[in-house]
């Protein structure tokens, strides 16, 4: 793996802990829950952050980032297993591709962002702060259902 994507991607990982943690706090019936208005449901937003990772596993391969991926499986809006398992390999996926990028790739090709360009490993920065603004809307959620956040969720989220 080039060295400067190796970098930025092991900062991406600091973060998985927070989402497997999350994961393991919530039940499939928790998946249904809306804090109400135009709100989504918690599983809702879970599969919205799968098809956002699933745009950032292409964008590698091809250097252009397209957010109109939607998957039509509605298993993962109430299974908590099938959003874990989806998670993980969504993860391998994006490793695998990230292994493949060269020094060239890093050095010479930009990611394309529908009208704006960013050095490639500055797209696994703004993929860090896609997950974080996912851990700042779950927050709420958590709040509101009454659920209680790991220490390293209050520390690191709020």
């Amino acid at each position: 793996m080039n060295a400067e994507i190796k970098r930025f991607w092991d900062l991406n990982r600091m973060y998985a802990p927070l989402r497997d943690e999350l994961m393991a706090s919530l039940s499939d019936a928790d998946l249904a829950f809306s804090p109400g208005g135009d709100n989504p449901t918690l599983g809702e937003l879970c599969r919205e952050l799968g098809e956002t990772q699933y745009a950032y596993v292409q964008s590698f391969k091809t250097f252009r980032i397209d957010f109109n991926y939607r998957t039509d499986d509605d298993a993962y809006l109430g299974s908590v297993a099938k959003l874990t398992a989806w998670y993980q390999e969504l993860d391998k996926e994006l490793e695998a591709v990230l292994e493949t990028l060269t020094d060239d790739d890093v050095a010479n090709k930009e990611m394309d962002r529908d009208g704006y360009q960013v050095p490639v490993h500055i797209s696994l920065d703004i993929l860090r702060e896609a997950l974080l603004i996912f851990y700042g809307k779950v927050s709420v959620y958590l709040k509101a259902m009454g659920v209680e956040r790991t220490e390293m969720w209050r520390d690191w989220i709020a």
